[in-house]
C-alpha cells in the first residue's frame, strides 16, 4: 500500500525539480531576468510547505480515522455496493475528483471562499511553484470538508493516497510554465487538465477565470459545461487585477490577501 505521508513529498520534490528544469530550458512565457523569479518561487513553495505540514500532521490522521470508522461500521456508498476492489478503487477516485471539481467551483462562486482562493489566482507569473500557492485557510476548510465525504462515500485510505498522488502530479504539470505544442496539449486535454487549459483558468478576464475548474480529469468541465479553451494562450494575461505589487506578492501580503480589497477595484465586481 502507498503510504500517503511518505509518497507525496517524494513525488512533489521529484516533479518540482523536473518541471523547474523543463520550464527553465523551454518556458512558454519568458521569465524575469533578475531575482524576481527566485523570490516568487520561494514564497509560493514556503506556503506549500506550511500547508503540507499542516495536512500531514493534522488531517492525514483524521482522514485515516474517518476511513477506518466507515470500513469498520460498513458505512458509506462503496461499502454498501460491495464492488470488486479494482472497480471500487476506480469509482472512489472518480468520486473524489468530482468532489474536487465541485469544491473548486464553490471557491469561485461563494464570496468568502473566493477571498481565500484568490491567493492562488493572484499570482501574475504562473509556473510550477504556483501549484503550492494556497492560503492556509483554504487548505484547512477543504481538509475538514473531506472528512464527511470520506465517510459518506466509504473511501479507503489507500484510495485517498492514489487520488492524491495522481492529482498532485497533474496539478504540478498544468501549472508549469512549460513549452508544450498545441498538438500535444490538444491530445492530452481530452483526458487530463493541460497547461493551455489551465492558463485559461488563471486569466484576468473573469469569463475565462470562471471556467476549467477540473484539477485532474478534464471530463468534469465537459460534463458540467465549464470547459473553455483559448486558441491563442500566449495572449492570456495571468493573475488578478490590483494584486501585482511586490507587497501583495510577498508571503505576508499573500496571507493578508483574503482580508484586503484594493481601493481601485469595483466593489460590485469580484477582484
Amino acid at each position: 500500500m502507498i503510504e500517503l505521508p511518505d509518497a507525496k513529498p517524494l513525488l512533489a520534490l521529484s516533479l518540482l525539480v523536473g518541471l523547474l528544469a523543463w520550464e527553465t530550458i523551454h518556458p512558454f512565457f519568458p521569465f524575469p531576468k533578475d531575482r524576481r523569479r527566485l523570490n516568487h518561487g520561494s514564497g509560493n513553495i514556503l506556503l506549500g510547505v506550511v500547508n503540507g505540514l499542516m495536512t500531514t500532521f493534522v488531517f492525514v490522521g483524521l482522514w485515516w480515522f474517518a476511513s477506518e470508522w466507515a470500513a469498520g461500521n460498513g458505512f458509506g456508498l462503496l461499502h454498501w455496493l460491495a464492488l470488486p476492489p479494482v472497480v471500487a478503487g476506480t469509482l472512489a477516485v472518480l468520486m473524489l475528483y468530482a468532489w474536487t471539481y465541485l469544491w473548486h467551483r464553490m471557491n469561485h462562486r461563494i464570496p468568502f471562499l473566493w477571498r481565500l482562493h484568490r491567493v492562488h489566482h493572484s499570482d501574475p507569473h504562473m509556473d510550477v511553484t504556483t501549484a503550492n500557492r494556497f492560503h492556509i485557510g483554504e487548505i484547512l476548510m477543504s481538509s475538514v470538508l473531506r472528512v464527511p465525504v470520506i465517510v459518506l462515500l466509504g473511501i479507503r485510505i489507500e484510495q485517498i493516497a492514489l487520488y492524491e498522488l495522481l492529482m498532485f502530479a497533474v496539478v504540478q504539470f498544468h501549472h508549469a510554465n512549460i513549452g508544450v505544442t498545441e498538438r500535444w496539449d490538444r491530445g492530452l486535454r481530452l483526458f487530463i487538465v493541460t497547461p493551455f487549459m489551465h492558463k485559461v483558468h488563471h486569466s484576468r478576464w473573469q469569463p475565462e477565470t470562471d471556467s476549467n475548474y477540473s484539477s485532474f480529469l478534464s471530463i468534469w468541465d465537459r460534463v458540467f459545461g465549464s470547459f473553455r479553451i483559448n486558441h491563442k494562450p500566449s495572449s492570456i494575461h495571468i493573475g488578478l487585477k490590483d494584486y501585482d505589487s511586490s507587497e501583495q506578492q510577498s508571503v505576508p501580503g499573500m496571507l493578508k490577501t483574503p482580508w484586503t480589497s484594493p481601493k481601485t477595484s469595483n466593489p460590485k465586481k469580484r477582484s
